[in-house]
């Protein structure tokens, strides 16, 4: 692999080169000023009092006007240019292995795959599913856990699949650099930095549990606790397992409400409920207080189910009836199961590093790297 600073340095040197060009052909071309007017223009009338005038007002533009015009802007593009590319150089200097595994990537909107190296990946993915403002050691863990979902998923991928990954929350939401600078504007330097920083700071770092990588999930909000796995899917998984998280209720999506006509909860639950409103309304509850199973009259739902069926934020919610109408109420935002990103920053915000993180709501894990766990995947 050559050697970055070298290709930094020679970057430069082309910009340079590139400016003194452009500045060459810009003072050719401003040496053969056109005037902005002919003598059919001026008439016949009094010519030889206006020429002399419209001559040497046109000259003081060329003199003082044009100039100005031609090198704002000249400076101002070039300036951007040699930012933005040594920005980028910056970036690149920071991952010393990107271009090890690459991986394909599904884009929704043009139905097209985009081939991108692992960290540059994972760096979309922590700009598109955590907020950058948030502190380095929640911005590292969901470094380590982006990556771990993917080399996952490189691992265990269907032979016939198309892409290795969509860019949707059906996996991981990812944004490419065009589309983190439409979102984030004048910040996008700043916070790609940042966010840069915390990648290279767990660069290779993947999570595994008995030597293999684990399924890292992961939310926005808790209730209070995260959810054991075999509460919410049907699977018991040893390093899911339900712990506190009280950091969550600063997070702006800690409470909702939602109300639906009781016609809207039997035309999404496909249930046909008693016209008199009068039915039983009960709930059981897991061990992190989701609910586990509801019941409406004579049908019987999972909290999971009817999460889904109504998109409310949370399985934790609160049921009451008024007249025709069902009020929602939730806590926390997600499926609570895994690390929740705002305990994650709480805990950051309280010292924790980002090992601490990992290894408390991942029950059992290490801390290992791709080359080590996963050795076929990066001669492949």
């Amino acid at each position: 692999m050559p050697n970055r600073k070298s290709n930094h340095k020679l970057l430069q040197k082309k910009l340079k080169q590139k400016k003194q060009a452009h500045t060459l052909a810009k003072i050719k071309k401003s040496s053969k000023p056109q005037l902005p007017f002919s003598k059919k223009t001026l008439g016949t009338k009094n010519t030889k009092w206006k020429l002399p005038s419209l001559v040497v007002g046109s000259l003081i533009f060329i003199i003082l006007v044009i100039p100005t015009i031609i090198v704002i802007p000249f400076v101002s593009d070039d300036s951007y240019e040699a930012s933005t590319l040594e920005q980028e150089a910056e970036y690149e200097e920071m991952l010393s292995s990107d271009s090890a595994v690459t991986v394909s990537v599904m884009r929704t909107q043009s139905n097209s795959i985009e081939d991108v190296p692992l960290e540059t990946y994972v760096s979309g993915v922590v700009a598109s599913e955590m907020p950058a403002e948030f502190e380095m050691e929640a911005l590292k863990s969901q470094a380590l856990t982006a990556r771990t979902y993917i080399v996952n998923q490189l691992l265990y991928e269907e032979e016939n699949s198309e892409a290795d990954v969509g860019d949707s929350t059906l996996d991981q939401v990812y944004k490419n650099e065009r589309e983190l600078r439409e979102k984030w504007g004048d910040e996008y330097n700043k916070n790609m930095k940042k966010i840069m920083e915390a990648v290279a700071a767990t660069e290779g770092e993947i999570l595994t549990f008995n030597d293999a990588p684990i399924t890292p999930q992961y939310f926005s909000t808790s209730n209070g606790y995260t959810e054991n796995s075999e509460d919410y899917w049907s699977n018991e998984i040893p390093y899911l397992r339900s712990v506190e998280s009280p950091w969550d209720e600063v997070s702006p999506y800690y409470l909702d409400q939602e109300t639906f006509s009781v016609e809207e909860v039997e035309n999404k639950l496909g249930i046909d409920l008693p016209d008199t409103n009068q039915f039983a309304i009960e709930v059981t509850r897991t061990e992190s207080k989701r609910v586990k199973e509801l019941t409406l009259g004579e049908y019987s739902f999972s909290g999971k189910d009817v999460r889904e069926a109504l998109e409310l934020r949370s399985s934790d919610f609160t049921i009451n009836q008024k007249d025709n109408y069902l009020v929602f109420e939730t806590k926390g935002n997600g499926h609570g199961v895994g690390m929740s990103q705002y305990g994650a920053n709480g805990m950051a915000k309280e010292g924790k590093t980002y090992k601490d993180i990992v290894n408390y709501y991942y029950k059992d894990v290490e801390i290992s790297t791709v080359t080590d766990s996963v050795p076929t995947l990066v001669s492949r």
